[in-house]
């Protein structure tokens, strides 16, 4: 019994990674899909589905951050939670376009942008 004890505590004493916090987080998503999003754009001629593919990951990472701010429990401002509702209800039809060859992933990726420097604190306040 104490190896097992003396194991499992010489597991749980060293994580093997730091633990993330939920701002990291949506900055590594937000990351990724950006980037995904803009290497999708460059080749969208040849494939399409790329670009695709990057715009339902982006909608769904927008959604659920809609979701989030449209709750009560959310502690964010009311003002901030609103522009980024918006921002989720821009980044739908501005998609749409995208996929109607009507636009182009530019507005998404600088929103993104400016998402991710407010979560890393470089964001002014308005």
């Amino acid at each position: 019994m104490t190896a097992h004890f003396t194991a499992a505590r010489s597991v749980y004493a060293r994580p093997e990674a730091p633990q993330k916090t939920p701002r990291s987080i949506e900055y590594d998503l937000l990351a990724r899909v950006t980037q995904r999003l803009a290497a999708a754009w460059a080749t969208r001629t040849e494939r399409f589905h790329l670009l695709a593919a990057a715009l339902d990951e982006n909608q769904r990472i927008w959604s659920t951050l809609a979701s989030d701010v449209a709750s009560s429990e959310n502690g964010l401002p009311a003002k901030l939670r609103a522009q980024l509702f918006y921002l989720y209800e821009f980044t739908a039809l501005h998609s749409r376009a995208v996929r109607d060859n009507k636009a182009s992933v530019e507005v998404l990726i600088e929103i993104n942008t400016a998402v991710m420097r407010g979560l890393r604190g470089e964001g002014g306040t308005q």
